[in-house]
């Protein structure tokens, strides 16, 4: 742990990935709803601010008051300190019905001293089971820390503090499901998991502990296509590279367009899944005995592809 600890220290002082900006404080109470939890949730300071907490009886959630067909959002989050084992603090981006699409964030607790564990995955259409598992190269729980989900027709994004830790492409010409239809809208919450979520749920949640407290601020949908909201308003102009959404048409046309991530962003990526990286599901064989999703292999046709493209043209030069 200590050398793994000076590791991050050093690579945090080259990169500066603890630091992000902050623009202003978001009020919360404008584009939230605390929907469950009896009390636990509460939004404080003049709306800026918003906690959950969870107790022996209940943890507690909040969600969007609009639904989003595309976008990025952002959210400032702080974790349960301490012994946080058997608790999942999450924020993520879900639509409804049977056949749902969803991308996530679950942060998943552990005893004082072990790493949290960043959860992720993508469901389509009512499918997961696309799971990577990273560790942080902060504490979560000492200050807030930036979380983002960009989504658009061309790939999905996470973001922590404005670095990328995963890419999920649009492989829809390999057969590969993509959330394109489906609005979906950004929930959060903090509840009880110690039947799974540390060490396979061998550690149980210690309720002496408790309540737990997770602290969510400045939540940023400006660059989000609303596709409804509560009050009956729906916005029927989606977002296009030459259309605009709450935001100016210029920074919705920036993310909406994007196909790939250019070459800085490329190299963080790689780093952080070298170096920070825990759980792959296109890696776990024992998993799936039967052969790795088809998106798991696009990365090494299109080099197959490449290479034999290349040897074509050596042989008829």
């Amino acid at each position: 742990m200590v050398s793994h600890a000076l590791l991050v220290m050093s690579l945090i002082l080259f990169l500066g990935l603890n630091t992000f900006p902050v623009a202003h404080a978001n009020y919360l109470n404008q584009d939230i709803d605390i929907t469950w939890g009896d009390g636990r949730g509460s939004i404080l300071n003049n709306g800026t601010l918003l906690n959950l907490t969870l107790d022996q009886s209940s943890g507690s959630g909040f969600q969007s008051k609009a639904e989003y067909l595309y976008g990025k959002v952002d959210m400032q989050i702080k974790l349960v300190p301490g012994n946080s084992a058997g608790t999942v603090t999450t924020f993520y981006l879900k639509s409804q019905g049977l056949t749902w699409d969803e991308i996530d964030f679950e942060f998943l607790g552990n005893v004082s001293g072990d790493p949290y564990i960043l959860h992720t995955n993508v469901y389509t259409q009512g499918k997961g089971d696309r799971e990577q598992q990273f560790y942080l190269w902060f504490d979560p729980t000492a200050e807030f820390h930036n979380y983002s989900i960009l989504w658009n027709p061309s790939h999905i994004v996470f973001y922590v503090d404005g670095k990328p830790i995963r890419e999920f492409k649009n492989l829809e010409a390999m057969g590969v499901a993509y959330p394109k239809s489906q609005p979906m809208r950004m929930y959060g919450s903090l509840w009880n998991a110690d039947d799974w979520a540390t060490r396979g749920g061998l550690v149980k949640t210690n309720w002496t502990e408790g309540p737990f407290v997770a602290s969510f601020m400045n939540y940023n949908s400006d660059n989000a296509c609303v596709w409804s909201t509560d009050n009956g308003t729906t916005t029927t102009t989606l977002c296009s590279p030459s259309g605009s959404s709450s935001s100016s048409s210029t920074s919705t046309s920036e993310w909406f367009s994007q196909r790939g991530m250019d070459s800085s962003s490329r190299k963080v990526l790689k780093w952080v899944q070298k170096k920070f990286m825990v759980y792959n599901y296109c890696k776990d064989k024992k998993r799936f005995w039967q052969g790795l999703p088809v998106e798991c292999s696009a990365k090494k046709n299109k080099l197959n592809k490449s290479k034999k493209k290349n040897k074509d043209k050596n042989i008829t030069s």
